[in-house]
């Protein structure tokens, strides 16, 4: 039996966040059946933050990032190496997908490819639109119609 979390009361209530229900629901789904390359994700700052994953024995050119609208796609594909017959293979070199949903306005920053670790560095940019912003309060003045008839009434 799968413990499995129903939304349903949530859409009832909630307006526009479809895309967060169903991204719950597919981490659910998926959880388990990734597990190489071993990843990290690292807050760097409010807005920073680096996805580092161990990609021993690739190099650059056998690595591929793209970002697809809200998605980042990690693809490693490596040819296979014809010198010898292995004894013992515990290092995977074995070709690789892998996917991360980003949330709006977040953009690719840089990518870097250190002693068999891949880093990328990830900023959420809220446009100036979208940023909260303070409400002033004023005073409210009466409808110049209210004005007149209050004046009549006093004459």
């Amino acid at each position: 039996m799968r413990n499995e979390l129903d939304f349903a009361p949530l859409f009832r209530s909630s307006i526009g966040f479809d895309r967060v229900f169903n991204l719950l629901a597919n981490s659910q789904r998926v959880q388990g059946t990734e597990t190489w390359p071993p990843y990290d994700i690292l807050k760097t700052d409010e807005d920073g933050y680096r996805i580092q994953m161990a990609v021993a024995g690739f190099s650059d050119g056998d690595l591929d990032i793209t970002q697809e609208r809200n998605v980042l796609v990690v693809k490693g594909q490596k040819a296979e190496d014809s010198g010898g017959e292995y004894l013992h293979r515990g290092i995977a070199g074995r070709s690789f997908e892998r996917r991360f949903e980003l949330a709006d306005h977040v953009r690719i920053e840089n990518a870097t490819l250190t002693n068999g670790l891949l880093s990328i560095d990830l900023k959420r940019e809220i446009p100036e639109a979208m940023k909260p912003r303070k409400i002033a309060i004023g005073a409210k003045t009466a409808p110049h119609s209210l004005q007149i008839d209050a004046e009549k009434q006093v004459a």
